[in-house]
């Protein structure tokens, strides 16, 4: 009797610990607003607070709006900070963001006041919280959206969704296939990102040409 009895006492504490280990990686979620006035969704995972969404801003957090670009001859030769939307079409602002090269991420006023680009550092902090580089980007990738069966189950709330690029020649390219996020390391003559595919559900760290066009999620300060 005194067996069973212990038994009862000690087996919720196990239970409990065993279940909070399977549990989602996002434990608190808030939200922030650039000086445009967008709205976005964020989510702590483990010591770090993102946007759960790509920026939209067209303007510089000092109110400094940064430039349009919409030409592929003018994006190519670009050497300051640009952006533009997805097919150069504001009606798909909602659901893309923006697209930025990475002369608009170099000024460090991208971002809300008190938040920032993320180094690729960080992004590795990231990726390590959720499991390492192979199985991340399953945990950021959303669950609908992605093509040949390339869905995540976004379990960390990243909410990543397959909105491709802007190459650095100006094509827009790989939608439903990928997503590209800018850091803020440079890796002289270029610049390192994060990027999901659909094939798989490895979070990817590379480098590449400054005047490519990528998505931005925030890392608050």
């Amino acid at each position: 009797m005194k067996t069973l009895r212990l038994l009862f006492i000690i087996l919720p504490g196990f239970l409990l610990l065993f279940s909070c280990g399977n549990g989602p990686k996002s434990l608190k979620t808030g939200k922030v607003k650039d000086i445009d006035n967008n709205e976005y969704p964020t989510v702590i995972l483990g010591n770090q607070e993102w946007m759960a969404d790509n920026l939209k801003t067209t303007k510089y957090n000092d109110g400094t709006p940064i430039t349009t670009v919409i030409e592929d001859e003018a994006w190519k030769s670009s050497t300051t900070g640009a952006y533009c939307w997805f097919k150069n079409d504001i009606v798909n602002k909602p659901t893309y963001g923006a697209y930025y090269n990475w002369h608009a991420v170099n000024t460090s006023k991208l971002c809300p006041t008190g938040w920032h680009v993320p180094s690729d550092k960080e992004w590795r902090v990231l990726t390590d919280f959720l499991g390492g580089d192979i199985v991340a980007g399953i945990e950021m990738k959303y669950e609908s959206g992605w093509s040949n069966k390339g869905n995540g189950t976004n379990s960390s709330g990243f909410s990543a969704l397959p909105y491709g690029y802007r190459s650095a020649k100006g094509p827009f390219s790989s939608q439903a296939l990928s997503a590209y996020y800018w850091s803020s390391s440079e890796s002289s003559p270029n610049a390192w990102y994060c990027v999901l595919f659909s094939k798989d559900g490895t979070a990817y760290k590379y480098y590449g040409n400054k005047e490519s066009g990528f998505s931005v999620r925030c890392l608050k300060n």
